[in-house]
């Protein structure tokens, strides 16, 4: 108990690097695959810990280790931005026309950075692996996130479990919410194209309408959920985008739609691409025609539940019982899913709201530092404790 405790308050010794460090990736924020700034700084840090590093893994990320042997655990921090215009008014605010760190990677660099620097100072049982990952947020023109090609590049080779952690701007400062099971959906996009011969729009009766038809897609595409999925199992189809015609005066021969997915399971998964398939049949009933896409995305993430109960432990034991929150189920989706396919792990909610209810993907988001060190102690601890024998 007093170990666990004695990390936390290491944690809170270097508050003022977590803050500095997070401070800095915010002023200088990269997008998907063009973090070369923030992966050079997080090796130079990590070679000044002692830890082996590896650069160019999954393209831009940054693996770190310490340590011998096995068995191995690893942590996990995302460090990309968004491709969003700030409006916080920060004195730290990103430098970087168009891009922000609005989703907290910046905090969960620098708290993965102090995790790793926690460690540097502890004896270990075996190894600690930190995977510094890139594009979280987006994929690249094959359709791979940064898990995915970190994956191929071996980094989570030879690793027993994996930690890791999202902020949570809804969730107070100072808890923690971690449960078991699903705790991120699948994610799959859907690009349709009604298409058409199009005509005058003063002769209607002379053409077949692609917004018209697009129309009765959208309603055919909102009813899969509410009539073809269980009532028990979570899903989303939701149509974000729609592209038609440049005249106000021509029907014109083609409209464009595209979506997202969001699922919990691979049969559920399945039931919506086959559904979405049935209800672009009515296209064929007006007298239209259709292409349909279908790009995979990320898989749903799931809480291993031995893993998730030694993290909700050391939670317990820094924190107390008070401070744990019960998981907000949604349907947002994390790439770190495809690092559970290979190796059982757990990703708590560390909260981070302010004075203000902000929320991730905002260009007001403004996220608690008093978090960082919880957030860090809380990685550092898991690891260390799986080492030890969970």
């Amino acid at each position: 108990m007093n170990v666990k405790v004695n990390i936390l308050d290491k944690a809170q010794e270097i508050n003022h690097h977590l803050v500095a460090w997070r401070r800095e990736f915010h002023t200088h924020p990269e997008i998907a695959f063009q973090e070369v700034r923030t992966a050079a700084r997080i090796a130079e840090i990590l070679g000044q810990l002692g830890y082996r590093v590896k650069t160019g893994v999954g393209r831009t990320g940054v693996v770190g280790e310490i340590g011998e042997g096995q068995p191995c655990s690893a942590i996990r921090a995302d460090i990309d931005a968004l491709p969003l215009q700030e409006e916080t008014g920060l004195p730290f605010a990103s430098q970087a026309p168009g891009m922000m760190h609005a989703c907290g990677h910046d905090a969960h660099t620098a708290m993965g950075l102090g995790a790793a620097w926690l460690l540097a100072r502890e004896p270990l049982r075996g190894r600690v692996r930190f995977l510094f990952q890139p594009a979280e947020e987006d994929s690249d023109r094959e359709g791979k996130s940064g898990a995915q090609r970190m994956i191929e590049d071996g980094a989570i080779d030879g690793v027993d479990a994996i930690f890791a952690q999202h902020v949570d701007p809804l969730l107070a400062t100072g808890k923690v919410a971690i449960g078991e099971g699903a705790v991120s959906a699948g994610v799959d996009t859907f690009f349709i194209t009604v298409k058409v011969d199009g005509g005058h729009g003063a002769a209607p009766h002379l053409t077949i309408d692609p917004i018209f038809v697009s129309g009765h897609v959208i309603l055919a595409l909102n009813g899969i959920v509410s009539r073809r999925i269980h009532p028990y199992d979570p899903a989303v189809i939701s149509v974000c985008s729609i592209h038609g015609g440049q005249a106000s005066n021509v029907i014109p021969s083609i409209v464009e739609l595209t979506g997202t997915i969001r699922f919990m399971t691979g049969e559920v998964q399945q039931t919506l691409h086959r559904e979405i398939e049935k209800a672009l049949a009515i296209v064929s009933s007006l007298g239209g025609d259709y292409d349909l896409r279908i790009e995979i995305g990320y898989p749903p993430s799931y809480n291993d539940p031995r893993m998730a109960a030694l993290v909700r432990n050391q939670a317990v034991a820094m924190i107390g019982e008070e401070n744990l929150a019960l998981p907000q189920r949604g349907m947002g989706a994390e790439d770190f899913g495809y690092f559970m396919q290979h190796a059982p792990g757990a990703m708590f909610s560390l909260g981070v709201k302010g004075e203000r209810d902000d929320h991730l993907h905002s260009p007001t988001f403004v996220l608690d530092e008093a978090a960082l060190p919880l957030g860090a102690a809380l990685l550092a601890q898991s690891a260390l404790r799986f080492l030890e024998g969970g």
